[in-house]
């Protein structure tokens, strides 16, 4: 004999499919009852770029390869072989006092003149770029609810808050090809009359004061000719650190697509506290095999900085208390720059782009 199973298997699926639908529209109703969550989320940082300027200044345009002598008064050499300074008259008479140079091949005696030499580099890079590969963080955030519109799908809004840390690192720097190029000024004296320590090696470098009175020269310069001398290096080398602490405050709407997924929409001020530590170091290698000067420098600097963030999420409702969500955040913070002495580090924060997966509490 056969038995009619449809008889009564039509009903049990009817039971089924509307305890299915119940149990639904409860986890969505208590998913809708919770007005607060809590996110801890994994943050990447993406289009985040920074660069250092000013690289090779110290031995630029202007600035003797001298740089660092000083004079008895305390004034930088204005040539790498001795310095032509306004002594304390002014240079009255087109002359001064506050002279000095190094050796006594710089003297013509033949002319009664004295040449002075000044070179600088050219051809410096000005600025290096660090690399902008993508930076690590975590943030947590907070939403509460402030309503729903529950004739917009359930439609939520209310307030979001956030805070964040991320580590920023960057080096920039590299070897390259410079040009030295060497001014002489050549400056006359008084004929019959002897230079301080002109063949006397034990007497030099000579240095004449501010004060005076000293054996004079003529100013300015009778005449000044430039000439390049090929085959150096430069090295550079920069290194930039620094902690960036966030924070984001500002509304949120968020659309349960069904029971289990939603889209969540913010944005708002976003701050940033960053606190920021630099390094250079810089090589000039002269031609020939006639040796090198370095300089170096850094410092830290902390900042604070003001913008605005924008944001989607998609979340992922787990059951009633835990969930999962991912996005993409764009935050403009400006542009950080600070001289680190004597070298300026620029970090762009104006299009910053974060990437973030994590993990919600619902309460």
């Amino acid at each position: 004999m056969k038995k009619n199973h449809g008889a009564w298997s039509m009903p049990v699926s009817g039971v089924l499919l509307f305890a299915t639908a119940v149990s639904a529209e409860q986890d969505l109703q208590t998913y809708l009852d919770s007005t607060n969550r809590v996110t801890l989320s994994l943050r990447f940082g993406l289009n985040i770029t920074g660069k250092f300027k000013g690289v090779g200044s110290s031995f630029g345009s202007g600035v003797p390869l001298a740089a660092g002598r000083h004079t008895p008064n305390g004034d930088a050499y204005n040539y790498d072989n001795g310095y032509v300074l306004t002594d304390i008259s002014g240079n009255a008479g087109g002359q001064s006092w506050y002279w000095g140079y190094d050796s006594s091949s710089q003297v013509n005696a033949g002319a009664n003149t004295i040449a002075l030499d000044r070179t600088v580099a050219v051809g410096m890079p000005g600025e290096n770029s660090g690399d902008d590969s993508p930076y690590v963080g975590a943030e947590l955030t907070y939403d509460y609810e402030l309503g729903v519109k529950e004739n917009w799908h359930h439609l939520r809004y209310g307030l979001e808050a956030a805070v964040n840390f991320m580590p920023i690192s960057f080096s920039s720097g590299g070897l390259f090809n410079a040009m030295l190029s060497r001014q002489t000024d050549t400056y006359g004296y008084t004929p019959g009359t002897t230079p301080p320590g002109y063949n006397q090696p034990g007497e030099l470098p000579y240095q004449g004061t501010f004060q005076g009175p000293n054996f004079v020269i003529n100013v300015p310069p009778i005449n000044s000719s430039t000439t390049l001398v090929p085959g150096a290096t430069f090295l550079a080398q920069q290194h930039f650190d620094a902690n960036l602490w966030g924070f984001r405050l500002g509304p949120y709407l968020e659309y349960p697509l069904n029971d289990k997924w939603s889209l969540h929409l913010s944005g708002g001020l976003a701050v940033g506290l960053i606190d920021a530590n630099a390094s250079w170091k810089e090589t000039l290698n002269l031609p020939g095999g006639a040796g090198s000067i370095t300089t170096s420098g850094g410092g830290s600097d902390v900042d604070l900085l003001w913008g605005y963030y924008v944001g989607l999420e998609a979340a992922y409702q787990i059951n009633k208390d835990w969930g999962l969500e991912a996005g993409v955040q764009f935050q403009d913070l400006g542009t950080y720059s600070h001289n680190f002495g004597g070298r300026v580090a620029e970090l762009d924060l104006s299009q910053s782009i974060f990437v973030h997966v994590g993990i919600s509490y619902s309460f």
